[in-house]
């Protein structure tokens, strides 16, 4: 009777498929739900670059000089870039760098803007090296003699789920600028 039992349990067929469904379906909605993270972190890290590009590039077109409230403008609309996404904790820096004829660096001006304030740069103070100098290596040899607007942004990204992502990841895009009319920029 086990026998012919045994053999019966052999030859059953129904319920192969929703046990195959029911072992795969974890691994699925993990691979989907993975995706759907690593998709939210490339376009928010995408988003990040466009602000340190939209700022830097604003900057640079200025002739000559730039006032305290534009510059407080352009970090307000390069913030409409992070949207449907939360703005408050992407911090923004443009610093002004003069390059020496012989590629050394100092900061001309900088200024930071974080939760809607924009402050004096704490990060790059005047009148001191660049601290990033390393970072734009090949921008000091086109500017030698020459300002370099250097715009950075940076932003937390909290993943949606927290099922495969669950630390915050840390995005940051740096972008440089020279000035476009050749001259420096002075902020008033």
């Amino acid at each position: 009777m086990l026998k012919r039992l045994l053999r019966r349990f052999a030859k059953a067929r129904g319920g192969v498929a929703a046990v195959e469904f029911a072992l795969i379906v974890p691994f699925m909605l993990l691979v989907y739900l993975g995706t759907t993270e690593a998709g939210a972190l490339i376009t928010m890290d995408r988003k990040v670059q466009s602000v340190a590009g939209a700022v830097g590039d604003l900057v640079a077109r200025e002739n000559g000089t730039i006032s305290g409230a534009t510059l407080q403008d352009y970090f307000q609309a390069s913030s409409g870039i992070m949207t449907p996404y939360i703005t408050t904790n992407i911090k923004q820096i443009v610093t002004s760098v003069k390059v020496e004829d012989d590629g050394t660096t100092e900061v001309a001006w900088s200024r930071e803007y974080l939760n809607g304030v924009m402050s004096v740069g704490t990060t790059y103070p005047q009148n001191q090296p660049y601290g990033r100098a390393t970072a734009m290596a090949s921008m000091t040899d086109i500017a030698k003699g020459s300002y370099v607007i250097v715009s950075e942004a940076s932003y937390s990204y909290k993943p949606l789920y927290g099922f495969v992502f669950d630390q915050a990841v840390n995005l940051y895009r740096q972008s440089f600028y020279v000035p476009r009319f050749g001259e420096p920029i002075v902020l008033n």
